[in-house]
């Protein structure tokens, strides 16, 4: 009990120094003992209040400890001595005044920017509400990129590049990819990238409308397929006009151009170079999928009767026609077959007259027949070739090949 006794008062008497200087009067006067209680501190007046007080919990603490509030007289005397011989005198310890921060210059010391920021329930003034600009909601869904133009940085430049969101939009996947785009960290260097490969600057929103999916692909991806391109010899020129005149080749990975260069090669007997130059004049042939161009291949030999080496020459001269409409195809070579009399061998020549319009031909062969000067056979006189047939504007068709004039083939057409 006399342990706990003694912290307690060894604890009571720190936090009665701690209080503060409006409290301490008020303490002094109810902590303070009487005379006989406490003789040794009657005439200790001008001691620190702290100290006081220390002193008289002191004392109160020792008569507890010895069992008696009034000892004898030799007693105290013995078992306590005088508190002189145990304080230091006043002259030689002065009590430090207690120096409280000063708040308001705490606060001008703090960082604005960990000031929190207003509530949202904070009233204000009318003329604050007035100078509050509030941004436009973003569209929760819309059919359209127009509504994302004004919150999108990528939609924004990727507009005065020239790329046309209208047609972008139509693309499965095309929009949704784009607003997840950030312009500085994944368009900016595909669109350095086309710009290396060779696509000109006003080119790359035409581009990039038909293609807008090339900014999602991975750059290194991108320069492996135009380092094979190149290790087939295809020149920086000609890789830049077959990426410009076919925006999704660069999407296709090695193997699949690898494969489809393999197939044009074996399929039609073709050399290198000759398997290189085709796919220059037509590079969709690599992007494009390959069930057409097998089936026009047979058409070409099975319905319309070409020999292999034939069709590797019309095929050389006039790409288009691995990829053109098998009806089209079968009714131009019946027309000028059949009703022409052109031979095949003709046809293989001039295989430029199969991507000409078949009411093209019609009308001047049969404007050609009623003037009798429908001659296709280069040993007879008055020949006209197949090129001049279906190529020559118009005029020029009329006065040096019909040998008549405009008004006269107006008015045979209006008979027909």
């Amino acid at each position: 009990m006399a342990v706990w006794a003694r912290h307690a008062a060894r604890w009571g008497c720190l936090l009665s120094t701690a209080r503060a200087a409006a409290e301490l009067p008020r303490r002094l006067g109810v902590a303070a003992c009487p005379a006989r209680a406490c003789p040794e501190l009657a005439g200790r007046a001008v001691l620190p209040a702290g100290k006081e007080a220390a002193l008289c919990g002191l004392q109160r603490h020792r008569r507890l400890s010895a069992g008696s509030c009034s000892p004898p007289d030799s007693a105290k005397d013995a078992a306590f001595p005088a508190p002189e011989s145990n304080l230091p005198s006043v002259q030689q310890e002065q009590a430090k005044p207690e120096i409280l921060p000063d708040l308001n210059a705490k606060i001008l010391d703090e960082d604005w920017d960990d000031i929190p920021p207003s509530s949202a329930l904070e009233v204000i003034s009318e003329e604050e509400a007035v100078q509050i600009i509030a941004e436009p909601l973003l569209p929760i869904q819309s059919s359209t990129l127009r509504d994302y133009v004004d919150h999108s940085e990528t939609l924004t430049k990727l507009v005065h590049l020239g790329v046309d969101l209208s047609q972008v939009e139509k693309r499965q996947k095309a929009g949704q990819l784009l607003l997840t785009l950030d312009f500085e960290k994944d368009v900016k260097k595909i669109l350095l990238f086309l710009k290396d490969v060779g696509v000109e600057d006003n080119q790359l929103g035409p581009f990039l409308t038909k293609n807008p999916y090339i900014l999602g692909e991975d750059l290194e991806a991108l320069e492996t397929r135009v380092a094979y391109l190149k290790s087939k010899k295809f020149g920086k020129s000609e890789i830049a006009q077959m990426v410009s005149r076919a925006p999704y080749l660069l999407l296709f990975s090695v193997e699949r151009l690898d494969n489809r260069l393999g197939f044009f090669k074996n399929e039609l007997g073709l050399s290198v170079k000759k398997t290189k130059d085709l796919v220059i004049r037509l590079p969709r042939l690599l992007t494009g999928k390959i069930e057409p161009v097998k089936e026009n291949l047979q058409v070409c030999q099975i319905e319309l009767g070409f020999q292999r080496n034939e069709i590797q020459q019309i095929v050389c001269k006039t790409p288009k026609i691995l990829t053109a409409s098998k009806k089209r195809l079968k009714q131009t070579f019946d027309y000028l077959h059949n009703i022409m009399g052109i031979p095949h061998h003709m046809l293989t020549r001039f295989p430029q007259v199969f991507n000409s319009k078949l009411l093209r031909i019609r009308e001047r062969h049969m404007f050609l027949a009623f003037l009798g000067r429908a001659q296709y056979d280069p040993a007879q006189p008055s020949y006209i070739s197949l090129d001049q047939l279906v190529s020559l504007p118009d005029e020029v068709f009329c006065t040096e090949i019909a040998k008549a004039s405009m008004q006269d083939f107006e008015n045979f057409l209006k008979t027909l």
